[in-house]
């Protein structure tokens, strides 16, 4: 066994338990064991079981790009510091004072593709699970888990539509039987998988930004990847087995629906989304408070008419500051009110 398939195999192990829970409750229901229809469904519920899993590390991811978007202005200052100095010593302390804020606030950009970069091994693990199927079932052996030689022959003979196996893709889809009808399912699966993608992130962009953070250069390089991941996908999902395939495009439906609650419930301030959030709630009769929560309107506009008050004997309250006044500019007034120059003191009131 190769490095990587050594650190891979306790994801394959989970994979495959993962797998083959889903397939023996799926036959217990009365599906056909051997039915693509049966492992189909088996791939949606390993997404589901990982994408759940994922939860807590996508809050995380919220927070994060939240914090970043705090700082945005800061990360500019900086920026603009060192705009222009190419020399190794003004290089490294743009970067000590760019950790440093980061350090200060919590955050890195990395946080940020927590989700995605968890998901990648386990993704890899069912591509190699896919990929063993021919190999283990041909040689009569099972996986390095739960999945049974028997299992593991059922899972090679399984057909989506009683046409495309799990394991095949674009390049060898053409050997196989009624290969033409193959290759026009798995251009589909490529096409909405890449469709998914694409309009996810495209949801972020043009809803879920606010005005400061469409002017740095995060915004411009997600702008450009936004058009580049679909082609990185459309030359790897030429490689990518059906049940990956598969797996990658229900995992992108429900980053979409997440994406879109997020946005519509937790938009961040300032956006367009956010925006939207306020007249929804404005037509309902409530509003957002300082702390973000939604409250009723007249709970709202009492609090903001409270604190406009409390600034106004704030500002009643402030003593007034007492500015030097030079000797010449003393003497005039003195002798404009009619007293001594020396009986007037060297301060006014203002």
């Amino acid at each position: 066994m190769d490095i990587i398939g050594t650190l891979l195999w306790p994801l394959k192990w989970a994979v495959e338990l993962v797998l083959v829970g889903w397939h023996q409750l799926f036959t217990l229901l009365g599906m056909a064991p051997a039915a693509g229809i049966t492992w189909v469904l088996s791939i949606v519920g390993l997404v589901l079981i990982v994408r759940a899993a994922l939860i807590p590390l996508f809050v995380r991811q919220i927070k994060s790009q939240r914090k970043m978007m705090e700082i945005a202005p800061e990360l500019r200052k900086v920026q603009e510091k060192y705009r222009g100095k190419k020399d190794q010593l003004s290089r490294e302390a743009m970067s000590r004072e760019t950790m440093a804020l980061y350090k200060k606030h919590g955050t890195t950009p990395v946080s940020s593709c927590l989700p995605l970069l968890v998901q990648m091994p386990i993704f890899f693990a069912l591509f190699s699970v896919l990929n063993d199927v021919s190999r283990h079932a041909v040689a009569g052996i099972g996986g390095v888990g739960l999945l049974t030689p028997e299992l593991t022959q059922e899972f090679y003979d399984a057909r989506l539509f009683d046409v495309a196996s799990m394991h095949v893709n674009l390049v060898t889809a053409w050997t196989q039987p009624d290969g033409q009808v193959t290759v026009i399912i798995l251009l589909v699966l490529v096409v909405l998988m890449i469709a998914s993608q694409f309009f996810t992130q495209l949801q972020i962009i043009s809803k879920n930004l606010s005005p400061e953070a469409k002017t740095g250069q995060a915004y411009q390089m997600q702008k450009i990847m936004l058009y580049i991941l679909p082609l990185a996908f459309i030359f790897s999902g030429v490689f990518f087995p059906l049940g990956v395939v598969i797996y990658w495009f229900v995992s992108n439906l429900w980053t979409m629906v997440q994406q879109f609650v997020v946005i519509r419930e937790m938009p961040t301030p300032g956006s367009d989304a956010a925006k939207a959030r306020e007249e929804r709630l404005a037509r309902k009769g409530k509003a957002i408070d300082a702390q973000g929560k939604v409250v009723p309107i007249e709970k709202y506009q009492a609090e903001q008419q409270r604190l406009v008050e409390e600034a106004e004997r704030a500002r009643a309250a402030t003593p007034k500051r007492q500015q030097p006044v030079g000797k010449q500019r003393a003497k005039k007034q003195a002798t404009k009110n009619g007293r001594p120059a020396g009986e007037t003191g060297t301060a006014r009131t203002s």
